[in-house]
């Protein structure tokens, strides 16, 4: 299997990458081993699963060089990361109103 993930850091930036090994990678991400994410620290906040790598290298290319399809991914993930800090209770959501 191979995964294309985004990982979010403490300032709320996001990265996009693929990997055959999540675990790993995001140990990589973590203790400084990519340029790009260095000295940050980052969390794992989604990720899609492939057959193969041509797959996820293609699923990766289109979300770092398509501002519509980079947009319409960030906007889902979060609006799962505001609806996933929302209190349930008896199983059904709280608004607020």
């Amino acid at each position: 299997m191979f995964y294309v993930y985004v990982i979010q850091d403490d300032l709320e930036r996001f990265y996009i990458g693929y990997t055959s090994d999540l675990k790993r990678r995001m140990d990589d991400h973590n203790r400084g081993s990519n340029r790009s994410t260095r000295g940050r620290s980052w969390r794992l906040v989604y990720y899609e699963a492939y057959v193969t790598r041509a797959s996820a290298m293609r699923r990766e290319r289109v979300l770092k060089g398509d501002g519509r399809s980079r947009r319409h991914l960030m906007e889902r993930i979060r609006f799962m990361l505001s609806a996933a800090e929302e209190p349930f209770i008896g199983g059904e959501r709280q608004t607020g109103e």
